[in-house]
C-alpha cells in the first residue's frame, strides 16, 4: 500500500478499508507518512468525512498505536469506568466525578488534558496542587487506580502516540473541525485505558466547541455509536454551556469549590446537578445502579458520607500531593496577590452571557493558553461568578477578579464587563443536561 493512494480514495470520497486505514495510522506512528501526507489525509477526511465502519477502524487503529491497559492481573473489584467532556469554563465535575465513583466501588484511570484557547483544562487544575504527578509512569498511574480507586493524569507517551502526532498537525492545518476526527482523537486515548464503560459529557452552548445543539448532537451520537462499535459500552449527556459551570473559573480557584463540593459544603446546583447526573449514568454503565436514580442516590451518599472526599485526598497522595490539602487547602493552593470585585456597566438582571469571552478573559489573566507552549498562572481566575437570572449591580459584582497585578486585572474586568448582558432577550437557562444519547 501507498500513502498516496489511501489519499487520494479518500479524496475521491470512497471509504477506506481497516487495513487501508491501520497502515496510514502505523505510518503515523513510525514516521513513514510524512506531515505532508498527513496534512492531506486530515484534510479529505475534513471535507469528504467517514462512515461509522471506518470511524471504528480509525479509532481502533489509533488506540492500538501505542500501548492498551489491562486491569485483569490487579484483579480489580469493580469495573473499570471514565468519563470525558469536550470542555468548557469553570468545569470542575472531572475532580468531583472520579473520587464519588471511585467511592462507589469502581476504579477511574481517567486520562485528562490541558486547556487550549478559552476552555480549561483538568490537567492545569491539578498541576495547581503542589507536588501533583500528572505524568506519572505507568506503574504509578496502575497502582494509584487500585489503591485510591481513581488517578487523573495526562495522555502519557505510550498511550495512543498516533494522537499526538495527527492532532498537532491538524491543528495547524484547521482540521480540528472534523467529527470524524474528532471522535477517534477523543476515543484512541480513553479506550487505550482499557475502559469497561465511559460516559460522554458533550457540551454546547456559547461556551462549548459545539457551539449550537445540532453539531453537538452530530459529535455526541458519533461517539456513542464508535465507541460501542468498538467494544465499550458509552452513552452521552448533552449539557448546557451558556454560562460557567459553577461559581468559579480558573485552575487553584477551582479546585477549591471542587473539594469544597466534595465536603458536602455549599455548591452552586448547576454543576451538583451536572455532576451527579454524569456520575448516575456511569453507575449504571457499571452495573453498580439499577436505574439513573438509583445512581444519583449512590453518588449523592458518597459525598454525605465523606468517602468521596476521602478517595480524593487518597488520590492527591499517591500521585506526590500534601496529606492535608482537603484540610488545610490555603497551606498549598497559591492565591493571586490582587482580588478585585468587577461591577458591571450597568444594573439588572443577566439576561445572556457570552461565555467564551469570560473563558477567554480568564486567558488574558494568565490562567489559561493562546497557545500550547504558554506558561499558566495557576492563581488567577474567578470567583463568586453570578449565573443567568442574577441580579448585579453596584451591592453586587458580576464577579471577583483574582489577578497578578491591577493592569491585568483591569483587561481581564473590561472582557467580562463586554460579556455579561442585561438588556435584550434571555439566553437559555433550562436544566443542565439537555439530552442523553445510548
Amino acid at each position: 500500500m501507498l500513502p498516496q493512494e489511501i489519499i487520494r480514495k479518500k479524496r475521491d470520497k470512497q471509504r477506506l478499508t481497516p487495513a487501508e486505514i491501520a497502515f496510514f495510522v502505523s505510518g503515523i506512528t513510525s514516521g513513514g507518512v510524512s506531515e505532508g501526507q498527513i496534512a492531506a489525509f486530515a484534510m479529505a477526511v475534513f471535507f469528504n468525512g467517514m462512515d461509522m465502519t471506518e470511524r471504528v477502524a480509525l479509532t481502533r487503529a489509533m488506540m492500538e498505536s501505542g500501548a492498551v491497559l489491562d486491569w485483569a492481573s490487579l484483579r480489580l473489584d469493580g469495573p473499570v469506568l471514565d468519563k470525558h467532556s469536550t470542555g468548557g469554563v469553570g468545569d470542575k465535575t472531572s475532580l468531583i466525578l472520579g473520587p464519588i465513583m471511585a467511592a462507589c466501588g469502581c476504579y477511574v484511570p481517567m486520562i485528562s488534558g490541558r486547556g487550549l484557547g478559552h476552555t480549561g483544562g483538568t490537567l492545569d487544575k491539578f498541576d495547581a496542587i503542589p507536588g501533583y504527578q500528572t505524568a506519572p509512569d505507568l506503574d504509578t498511574f496502575r497502582r494509584v487506580v487500585k489503591e485510591a480507586g481513581c488517578a487523573i493524569i495526562g495522555q502519557t507517551a505510550d498511550l495512543a502516540p498516533a494522537d499526538r502526532r495527527f492532532y498537532a498537525i491538524r491543528d495547524v492545518t484547521a482540521t480540528v473541525e472534523s467529527v470524524a476526527l474528532i471522535t477517534a482523537s477523543i476515543l484512541a486515548k480513553k479506550l487505550a485505558a482499557g475502559l469497561q464503560g465511559l460516559v460522554m459529557d458533550v457540551k454546547t452552548g456559547s461556551g462549548a466547541f459545539a457551539a449550537e445543539l445540532e453539531m453537538a448532537r452530530e459529535l455526541a451520537d458519533s461517539i456513542v455509536r464508535v465507541a460501542n462499535g468498538a467494544g465499550v459500552r458509552t452513552s452521552a449527556l448533552i449539557t448546557d454551556m451558556n454560562q460557567v459551570l459553577g461559581r468559579s473559573a480558573g485552575n487553584a480557584v477551582e479546585v477549591m469549590e471542587a473539594m469544597r463540593c466534595l465536603k458536602g459544603e455549599a455548591t452552586e446546583q448547576r454543576l451538583l446537578d451536572c455532576t451527579l447526573a454524569l456520575s448516575a449514568e456511569l453507575l449504571v454503565t457499571g452495573g453498580k445502579a439499577a436505574d439513573r436514580r438509583e445512581g444519583q442516590q449512590l453518588a449523592e451518599r458518597a459525598i454525605a458520607s465523606g468517602r468521596a472526599a476521602a478517595h480524593f485526598q487518597r488520590m492527591v497522595v499517591g500521585l506526590g500531593g500534601p496529606a492535608d490539602l482537603l484540610e488545610r487547602p490555603e497551606r498549598h493552593l497559591a492565591r493571586a496577590p490582587v482580588v478585585l470585585p468587577c461591577f458591571p456597566d450597568q444594573a439588572g438582571t443577566i439576561r445572556s452571557m457570552d461565555t467564551r469571552a469570560i473563558g477567554m478573559a480568564i486567558v488574558a489573566l494568565g490562567g489559561g493558553r493562546a497557545k500550547p507552549t504558554d506558561a499558566i498562572d495557576h492563581r488567577v481566575g474567578l470567583t463568586e461568578i453570578a449565573a443567568l437570572g442574577d441580579e448585579i449591580g453596584p451591592e453586587r459584582p458580576i464577579a471577583l477578579v483574582h489577578a497578578a497585578d491591577e493592569t491585568t486585572a483591569e483587561m481581564a474586568m473590561a472582557r467580562i464587563r463586554r460579556a455579561v448582558r442585561t438588556v435584550g432577550p434571555a439566553a437559555r437557562s433550562g436544566p443542565v443536561v439537555i439530552e442523553e444519547l445510548h
